[in-house]
């Protein structure tokens, strides 16, 4: 399989770009293999699956992109094509290009256009598959005993996976009120982080009642969660009033409240991998979350000189845009509101554990 390397990070992908206005679909992709990898051949018209990544725009949003995959064989390497300057082409194994991609999709994509796993997928995915309900002979009592096995589950992975979302969807929100021409683009990457953040709440909510034994109770471990998700919830809010107002415009208190909605999002991120070891760590939890509180009450001065100077620039004059202003800078409060009850989550562990 061949691999080309990224004109930005210089990481191993697969030729792949935007499909044209009247181009179908495996027509784009054989043009793209053509101008990035110097490649022509059979493209099949049929993909063989897709997979999701995060594209970094100019704006320095990190949006979602859907790429459907097409398989084509190669039979003809050109000398000189567009890109040749700007990239790496290389033939792997297949098992060696599974290693070298970075998205996991990919790489489970690469894998399974083995042969070997190609029949495998094929065999599951047929007519011999067992119905649902019908379990393979002499195979129930084992499978009953694996339901009673203790379990501990992957919270801290979870834990750590929702901080750093939460982390993105906070850097989003800062470049948003920024201002700029790419508001649009920020607010469709919260939105994103916010359903990214759904998902991995709702797989904590699940793993805790499959799970037998768990690293702290099941309330302790709810309540984090829960209050992690109301932080891009109302990240999410804010960026659904900015675009519903169409505001671009923002003034210095709601930059500086949303410089602290960042702070807060490290050191939530900090903190999650120190919950491995409550007791090792207890003191720098309680140093961070010490932190996380003090900052909380920094935002509310700098939200209540917000609202004055909001107030009395345009309360006379412009009650419209106050209404507005006053409104974001709620949403905003709340953000940092939500972090401090992570903060009070995070001490409960710790008194507890520690």
């Amino acid at each position: 399989m061949m691999l080309v390397t990224s004109r930005g990070t210089g990481r191993w992908v697969i030729p792949k770009g935007n499909v044209g206005p009247t181009a179908s679909l495996h027509a784009a992709a054989a043009a793209e293999a053509e101008e990035e990898a110097g490649v022509c051949g059979a493209l099949c018209p049929v993909p063989i699956g897709a997979y999701r990544y995060r594209k970094r725009r100019g704006s320095g949003a990190s949006l979602m992109v859907d790429v459907d995959v097409f398989p084509l064989a190669v039979t003809q390497e050109l000398d000189d094509w567009k890109e040749r300057a700007e990239r790496e082409r290389r033939w792997f194994s297949l098992a060696d290009a599974a290693k070298a991609v970075d998205e996991a999709d990919l790489r489970e994509l690469i894998q399974s256009f083995a042969p070997a796993q190609f029949q495998l997928a094929v065999r599951q995915g047929g007519r011999h598959r067992r119905p649902p309900g019908h379990p393979a002979k002499g195979n129930s009592m084992f499978a009953w005993f694996q339901r009673l096995l203790p379990k501990t589950g992957n919270f801290f992975e979870l834990f750590e996976a929702h901080a750093a979302t939460v982390l993105a969807g906070a850097e989003a929100t800062a470049r948003l009120l920024d201002g700029g021409p790419a508001g649009k683009e920020h607010i469709r990457e919260i939105i994103e982080r916010e359903h990214d953040a759904d998902e991995i709440t709702r797989e904590v909510l699940k793993s805790v009642r499959a799970t037998f034994l768990t690293p702290f109770d099941r309330a302790s471990i709810t309540a984090l969660i829960g209050s992690l998700d109301d932080t891009i919830d109302e990240m999410q809010a804010a960026a659904a009033a900015i675009d519903l107002y169409d505001v671009s415009s923002f003034a210095p208190e709601m930059r500086d409240m949303a410089a602290i909605v960042v702070d807060a999002a490290r050191l939530a991120a900090e903190a999650m991998p120190l919950l491995r070891d409550v007791t090792r760590n207890g003191e720098r939890l309680h140093e961070l979350t010490e932190r996380l509180i003090r900052i909380e009450g920094h935002a509310d001065e700098i939200h209540a000189a917000g609202l004055k100077r909001s107030l009395q620039e345009h309360g006379a004059t412009d009650t419209l845009r106050f209404v507005i202003e006053r409104e974001l800078y709620k949403h905003l409060e709340r953000i940092v509101d939500a972090f401090e009850d992570v903060a009070d989550e995070i001490d409960g562990i710790v008194i507890d554990h520690a």
